[in-house]
């Protein structure tokens, strides 16, 4: 049975098919990542339920994402149903109590949780181009963005701030051309047609600012649980490249914000990233190796990262090399594609000598697991086919009344519910345009000698100022046409016509009267 260092799993299975050997997951090693895998309705999100409440009793924050909205009933306490008491005996689980966990729902849309929302310069050019598919001219180009935002001074914080930088970048293509590269109008156009595209999908809602604060999913409670941060993934689910970009970016800002603690007795944080497929579908390989890159070095920092999947294809073998302790529910194995899943997970386990663990693989009934966690020196345990533990808290979603009441009642409630729209670049670029547009007008006014009424070569023209007997140039004027001259131009282009010739003789004489 588990105590205060690890975590209770499960019972595996004897050759007599009964269950007595406890699974464990040591807490010491729990910062060494994991995999939980299995084809749909196999029982992978209650296994996932049970470690974030493992996790959360032994004081370990915990987030997640909940993809259908079962995981939610984790916030309440369960009820005594016959099919768990029977599988608590069966495990041996004495005394089988029921829990609420302390849970934070978070939601990117703001509508069934807590609104999360990062800066665009925290996202930064790579996850950004990666969120929207980027041609690599295109990509430069971001990057571009991202340089002159930061050699002007210029804050990058939501959507509209990226349109009004992209859209100075056209206007001053050869100039930024000229230091950066060739700059041009329709690769900055493309972005900015996949700008709008992102808005409309809801990416609007998680650029800006309050941004998220790291130490908010790290919270512990007075009475010593991790709390528990379940990430509304439903509709995100709708936009996949958001929601595995948001879960990336999340892991880069635990690696870059969390200092090193070595090998602590317990993780800081451990981080459950489902649907996990989703952050290597077509990644370009620079981000792939960011990935292996932060899953490698952030064990150091105390965060385990647990990737729970479908198939264990579905992550690449630098990253699936991490993953230390491993949960493999039930596969199927009718396509060749399915059938070298099935290999290559008896293949990644330390064999049983008890039974075929490719075999066993496709004959795992729902609630049951092949387990291998890490044991004394961080050595893979032989693998066993365990029975899944049932949950404390409730299985199944929660109401949306009981959803509600649990967001007022946060700690963090009010914190990120409203938008902050402080100055940033689209209200700087705004004002230099203006400024720009004020000093024109300006000079143009200036230029023109003020509103006049006068004739070229008659009248009151200021005659030109006289410097040792030579006459000085005259001010360039204007291009701005005052009503006067407009007039006698018009009267000039009429002297081909004998009406105009006589019109002019006419306005002649009378000045000539006039003297």
């Amino acid at each position: 049975m588990a105590d205060e260092t690890s975590i209770f799993i499960g019972a595996s299975r004897k050759p007599d098919d009964s269950y007595q050997r406890a699974e464990q997951l040591l807490l010491r090693y729990g910062n060494r990542h994991g995999l939980v895998t299995g084809a749909t309705g196999t029982g992978k999100t209650v296994t996932l339920q049970i470690l974030a409440e493992g996790f959360s009793n032994a004081g370990v924050p915990v987030f997640c994402a909940d993809i259908k909205g079962d995981l939610s009933g984790i916030a309440m306490m369960g009820t005594a149903q016959d099919f768990l008491v029977k599988r608590a005996e069966q495990v041996k689980l004495d005394p089988y109590d029921f829990q609420e966990f302390p849970v934070i729902f978070w939601d990117l849309f703001g509508e069934q949780g807590h609104p999360i929302r990062a800066t665009v310069s925290e996202m930064g050019p790579l996850l950004l181009s990666r969120l929207m598919n980027l041609t690599e001219a295109q990509e430069g180009i971001m990057n571009i963005a991202f340089r002159l935002a930061d050699e002007e001074g210029l804050l990058l914080l939501d959507m509209k701030d990226l349109q009004a930088l992209l859209a100075n970048i056209a206007e001053r293509a050869d100039e930024i051309g000229s230091r950066y590269g060739n700059v041009t109008k329709p690769s900055v156009g493309a972005i900015q047609r996949t700008l709008l595209v992102l808005e409309q999908q809801g990416a609007a809602n998680f650029f800006g600012e309050p941004a998220l604060r790291i130490a908010d999913i790290m919270r512990t409670t007075r009475d010593g649980r991790g709390a528990i941060s379940v990430l509304a993934a439903d509709k995100l689910m709708m936009n996949p490249r958001l929601y595995a970009t948001f879960l990336l970016w999340l892991m880069s800002e635990l690696f870059e914000v969390l200092p090193e603690v070595g090998d602590p007795d317990k993780p800081k944080l451990v981080f459950f990233f489902d649907e996990a497929h989703l952050l290597f579908d077509e990644a370009p390989k620079v981000l792939i190796d960011r990935v292996e890159q932060v899953v490698r070095l952030i064990r150091s920092k105390g965060v385990g990262v647990y990737f729970v999947t479908q198939n264990p294809l579905d992550i690449p073998e630098k990253v699936l090399a991490q993953l230390g302790n491993r949960v493999q529910h039930a596969l199927r194995a009718y396509t060749p594609r399915e059938q070298q899943a099935v290999r290559t997970a008896a293949e990644t386990f330390r064999p049983n000598p008890d039974f075929d663990c490719m075999t066993a693989i496709t004959q795992l009934a729902t609630g049951e697991a092949l387990v291998s966690t890490l044991e004394a020196k961080g050595v893979p345990s032989m693998v066993q086919r365990t029975l899944i533990r049932p949950p404390s808290s409730r299985l199944g979603p929660i109401t949306a009344a009981e959803r509600q009441k649990l967001i007022q009642e946060s700690p963090v409630a009010g914190q990120y519910d409203q938008a902050v729209d402080r100055e940033s670049a689209f209200e700087m670029l705004q004002k230099k345009a203006k400024d720009a547009q004020d000093a024109e007008e300006q000079a143009q006014q200036a230029g023109s000698g003020g509103s006049r009424w006068t004739i070229p070569g008659f009248g009151n023209d200021d005659p030109a100022p006289q410097s040792g007997g030579r006459r000085t140039s005259a001010p360039r004027p204007s291009n701005r046409q005052t009503v006067a001259e407009a007039a006698i131009k018009s009267v000039v282009r009429s002297v081909g016509s004998s009406v105009g010739r006589a019109i002019v003789r006419g306005i002649l004489g009378s000045l000539s009267r006039g003297r």
